[in-house]
């Protein structure tokens, strides 16, 4: 049995990098964590250098699959949270992930590292960074369920002013005696917290959620 040290190097490498992404994943309770991007990172070095190996006129045919099958796992994190989407940064974060495992397995070290590095970059500090435009500014899709919405409506567009936050109907309709409205209200964090309290205080509202 030949022992191939490049290729147990390279495997050293691949599972660095999945051990690093995978700790800041575990820690902030992610969905795919510390072992998943492990064998992520590692799947996909091997199956490169099983490509490599193998040669022939596309010894890219086995590496080109990844991409498919990284997809299919990413899918499986995102999910709909009432109004809002969760989980594409875990789900673009496998993808990556698999990108600098194949970027091990050809061998890329200097690709595979920096991309490590920027990769962190993004996860921990542009965090803080979208915490901070998040309070100066953000987006939110209510879905408000009244009894009637003639005059709640006027009420509701009053109260976005008062607010000073910003307002648009983007669709209403009736389920029974309940009127549904679809509202896109924009503005800083404190003032939308200060529209959710509004919400929660007003007795015509039967539900609300965004």
């Amino acid at each position: 049995m030949d022992l191939d040290i490049e290729f147990g190097l390279r495997l050293l490498i691949s599972f660095a990098i999945g051990t690093t992404i995978g700790l800041e994943r575990e820690y902030r309770s992610k969905a795919a964590g510390l072992r998943t991007m492990i064998m992520i990172c590692l799947g996909a070095t091997i199956f490169t250098e099983i490509s490599i190996q193998l040669g022939g006129n596309t010894p890219d045919r086995i590496a080109s699959t990844i991409i498919s099958g990284i997809g299919f796992l990413g899918a499986g994190v995102i999910f709909k949270d009432g109004l809002s989407v969760s989980g594409i940064t875990t789900a673009t974060t496998i993808w990556i992930s698999a990108a600098l495992g194949m970027a091990v397995g050809a061998g890329e070290y200097f690709i595979a590292i920096v991309g490590s590095a920027v990769v962190l970059i993004v996860l921990v500090l542009f965090e803080k960074v979208q915490i901070i435009i998040e309070r100066i500014h953000q987006s939110r899709s209510y879905k408000i369920t009244v009894e009637g919405n003639s005059e709640f409506e006027s009420s509701l567009v009053q109260e976005i002013k008062k607010l000073k936050l910003g307002g648009k109907k983007k669709k209403d309709y009736k389920e029974g005696n309940l009127s549904i409205l679809i509202y896109e209200v924009v503005g800083s964090e404190k003032n939308l917290n200060a529209f959710n309290i509004q919400l929660k205080e007003d007795n015509s509202v039967k539900a609300y959620d965004y």
